[in-house]
Formats: structure tokens, sequence, C-alpha cells
């Protein structure tokens, strides 16, 4: 089978022409074709949109990683500081005399002995 380039000229100017929608397959079948044009614009407008949501969530989750990150770092900033060791040496540090004392702690109560 032997195809002449009369031919594929003849089908190039055909279909680019705008000849091809005036044919009688293509005018029974516009509504279809109409629908189909629209399934497929909303689907890739769907799909842009998910995508769009799925690098949202990515962003999301390395914000909360870091966050969780400097949470924990201020935590143990935290538990250093307010350790008694720690808490004995900025009293020192800002000279305000007070002495740590040996004696158990009193505790004295109101009413009947």
């Amino acid at each position: 089978m032997k195809i002449k380039l009369g031919n594929i000229r003849k089908s190039f100017v055909h279909v680019f022409g705008g000849n091809v929608l005036t044919e009688n397959f293509f005018v029974r079948n516009l509504t279809f074709i109409v629908v189909l044009v629209i399934v497929m614009i909303l689907f890739i407008n769907h799909r842009y949109t998910v995508l769009q949501r799925i690098a949202e969530m990515e962003r999301l989750k390395v914000e909360l990683k870091d966050a969780k990150y400097e949470s924990l770092d201020i935590s143990s900033d935290l538990t250093e500081a307010s350790r008694q060791g720690q808490i004995e040496k900025r009293v020192e540090e800002s000279g305000l005399g007070l002495k740590v004392t040996n004696e158990p702690v009193y505790r004295i109560r109101k009413g009947k002995k």
C-alpha cells in the first residue's frame, strides 16, 4: 500500500482547514464532544488543585517538624535552668544573699495537738 503525497496534502488541508468539522459525524456528536471537553477541563483543574493541596501539606509538615524541634530545644533549656544547682548559681551571681538551709522545714499548724 503506497501513500501518495497528494493524498496527505488533501487530508491535511481537509482537517486543518476546518472542513472536517462540517461533516455529518461531528455535527451529530457535537454535544458529546462539548461535554467531553468540559469533563477534560474539569479533570485537569481538579488535578491541579489536588497537586497544590499536596504541596501545601508537605510545606506544613516541614513547618510542624521545625516547630517540634524548636519546642524540644526550649523545653530542654527550661529543664536545665530549673535545676536546683542552676538556681543556686543564679542566686549567688545576683548577690541576693540567700543560702540553702540544711535544717528540715517546720510546718506550723493551727488547731489542736
